[in-house]
């Protein structure tokens, strides 16, 4: 069996593009005159943790790539819960952020839980508000999806894998990924079992899927043991750092393919980590932005 590794780099470039040929649009508007803004997200970051900064950096580098315009307001580790809070308002109620990406967890002295239920739903664009979480659970269209979720998605559809019929394993049951993703899967006419850490024997549940998505947060965790010749794809959302302090997924990338070598069966799809799904989640919140940004503007 072939082992294709699968980058995100197709999937992101042509969300990007889609986006791109909107801004560019509204730029040469706006440069002939016309009283118009351009689409506009606001990165929230509490202290400096450099997991945050780096997700900063990528996030603020893809929005000007595509043409959106993109504030950083950072606030210090030892910030109170009203103080935030007072802030957060601000940012949530003007009219010209179109969308907010707060990045999480939170110190313990901020309320996390009374803030995602603030955020104004239409600029809620990584889905942190429940009113954006109960729309996906109940098969609604008009919220935004978790990033990294939609980012799955859109790779799956990059492959060219029809999900009707199918049986997906994901591994993971996070409100950020798993959770959410299992209910777009079902959405799609996709058979989905869940499996956690209290799952009895994963393995055997994963190796009889057609799709294995891996969001587990367990380093090179689905090895040979996961796959089978049925298997036609595994995405791979882990981001975990090994013992050479390089960044690897939830997948052993290496033993699947070593495993799978003899095969006669189809060639399986795998993403990478880095490069796989983790470099489509910018381009879908870039996406996101502009959707929010056009949903304020005069219709017809």
């Amino acid at each position: 069996m072939e082992v294709i590794v699968m980058k995100g780099a197709e999937t992101a470039g042509a969300i990007s593009r889609s986006v791109t040929d909107v801004t560019e649009s509204l730029k040469a508007r706006k440069e002939s005159g016309e009283d118009i803004r351009l689409p506009k997200l606001v990165i929230i970051r509490v202290g400096e943790r450099p997991d945050d900064l780096s997700y900063e950096r990528g996030a603020k580098k893809r929005m000007e790539n595509v043409g959106i315009e993109c504030q950083v307001c950072a606030f210090p580790a030892d910030i109170s819960h009203e103080e935030f809070e007072r802030e957060f308002l601000k940012i949530n109620g003007d009219p010209e952020v179109d969308g907010i990406l707060m990045l999480r967890p939170l110190p313990k002295t901020i309320n996390e839980k009374k803030i995602t239920m603030l955020m104004d739903p239409q600029k809620d664009v990584d889905c942190i508000s429940p009113v954006n979480l109960g729309k996906i659970f109940m098969g609604e269209k008009d919220g935004y999806a978790p990033c990294t979720a939609q980012a799955v998605m859109e790779m799956i559809e990059t492959s060219g894998i029809d999900l009707t019929g199918k049986n997906v394993t994901v591994i993971g049951r996070s409100l950020v990924v798993g959770k959410p993703l299992a209910q777009m899967l079902m959405s799609k006419n996709a058979t989905v079992t869940q499996c956690h850490t209290k799952t009895v024997n994963t393995p055997r549940i994963a190796s009889e899927a057609d799709i294995i998505v891996a969001c587990a947060g367990s380093m090179k965790m689905v090895d040979a043991a996961y796959v089978s010749e049925k298997t036609l794809a595994v995405f791979d959302v882990g981001i975990n750092v090994d013992e050479n302090g390089k960044l690897c997924g939830d997948v052993d990338l290496e033993g699947i393919r070593e495993a799978l070598a003899e095969s006669d069966t189809p060639a399986v799809i795998v993403t990478p980590v880095p490069g796989g799904v983790g470099a489509v989640t910018n381009s879908v919140l870039a996406k996101h932005v502009l959707e929010s940004y056009l949903k304020k503007q005069p219709q017809g």
